[in-house]
């Protein structure tokens, strides 16, 4: 009887996620940004953060400044204390791509108390800018590579909508197998979680963006007092688009136009990625982690087990799986990976579960939202 009620509560689950959550898992690209007419010549200015960058600030600037634009566009790259020459390697890249004065590099200042790292690096790239002056702002990190019609899509899409913020979620690095097994389940939880349809919406109070990649108005950010109002956020991208939301539209979607070069080659990697935010998701509540377990087993872990309980359960929980595997399709098919990766779902969350928990482990522990070797998210702080 109980094993019937967990396989009719989880196909209920799966029904509303399929049919009225937004149809987040359609996974609709960017790619259907209107192209073909010219973008409107907005002054834009790029910021990069970037800590210890080296190994990808080279191709990530590159693609800044090679974009296919007609408008005015300079790049302000922040080196936040970086020891790996970050700063000459994107110099290097300016020159190579035959445009040196259109980079600015910025030394940051000493983080101060209660701001987050990055945060804190784009104010700086901010107040720098601040005399080019720009019409909109383009946040972007030192590992994006960047196609050439990328930001001719992004200013459209602004224009077009009035929006005050655009954002995409960039691919990310899929070549190693744990990338391949977990990395595009990450893309699939997050837009269930913020689904594209709802951020866009103005009768909805859903908001997120992905900080790779996020075009925004300065007037939007002088109306929310800044980066300053949220400095101490570690997901400072959805922290953004809820303070931009609140007085006007934004919108999200994918791409394919634009990628992530920075790799996680192993799963304690990704497992650590994971780690990092998720506890902070959950505003630091055992009991909202503790409802998120059980959550999670329900939706997730439930259907293929209950194939061992009585005939109901068994019927119930195959049901869910199905359309579960249907509804992560979309998601492989972005990621060019095969549909057999779809009925492994259900050991994916399993992973991403216990990468949650050891995330309010880590906690505290003292060691919670390390980055860069920093650590961002402290208990009693």
């Amino acid at each position: 009887m109980i094993a019937t009620c967990i396989g009719a509560l989880s196909l209920a689950i799966w029904i509303y996620l399929m049919f009225a959550r937004g149809g987040f898992w359609r996974i609709i690209v960017d790619a259907e940004t209107p192209a073909a007419s010219p973008a409107p010549l907005r002054r834009i200015a790029a910021i990069v953060p970037a800590r210890n960058e080296a190994a990808s600030v080279g191709q990530a600037i590159r693609s800044l400044l090679k974009q296919d634009y007609g408008g005015s566009l300079q790049v302000f790259l922040v080196d936040d204390h970086s020891c790996d020459g970050t700063a000459e390697v994107a110099h290097r890249a300016a020159r190579e791509a035959g445009c040196p004065e259109r980079l600015t590099v910025i030394e940051a200042a000493p983080v101060p108390r209660g701001w987050t790292g990055k945060l804190w690096a784009l104010t700086e790239g901010l107040k720098a800018a601040q005399s080019f002056p720009p019409d909109y702002y383009w946040l972007t990190d030192a590992d994006i590579l960047h196609q050439a019609d990328n930001l001719s899509r992004l200013v459209t899409r602004a224009e077009s909508g009035a929006f005050d913020l655009v954002s995409l979620m960039v691919q990310l690095h899929c070549e190693s197998f744990a990338e391949r097994m977990l990395i595009p389940a990450f893309v699939f939880f997050f837009f269930k979680l913020y689904p594209p349809a709802w951020v866009g919406r103005t009768d909805k109070s859903t908001a997120a963006a992905a900080g790779g990649c996020i075009l925004i108005r300065p007037s939007a950010l002088t109306r929310i007092g800044g980066l300053a109002a949220i400095r101490n956020q570690l997901i400072d991208d959805c922290a953004l688009a809820r303070a931009v939301k609140s007085g006007g539209p934004i919108w999200l979607s994918s791409t394919s136009r634009a990628s992530s070069l920075r790799a996680y080659d192993t799963f304690r990697e990704i497992a650590r990625m994971i780690a990092r935010s998720a506890f902070t998701q959950l505003r630091h509540s055992i009991l909202l982690l503790c409802t998120v377990i059980i959550a999670m087993t329900i939706t997730y872990i439930a259907p293929p087990l209950l194939f061992f309980f009585g005939a109901w359960a068994r019927f119930l929980g195959l049901v869910a799986w199905i359309l579960m595997t249907v509804a992560y399709w979309p998601t492989l098919r972005l990621y060019r990976l095969s549909p057999f990766w779809a009925p492994f779902l259900p050991v994916i969350a399993a992973f991403y579960l216990g990468a949650t928990i050891y995330s309010a482990v880590q906690y505290y522990a003292g060691q919670g939202g390390v980055w860069k070797g920093r650590i961002q998210d402290l208990a009693g702080n």
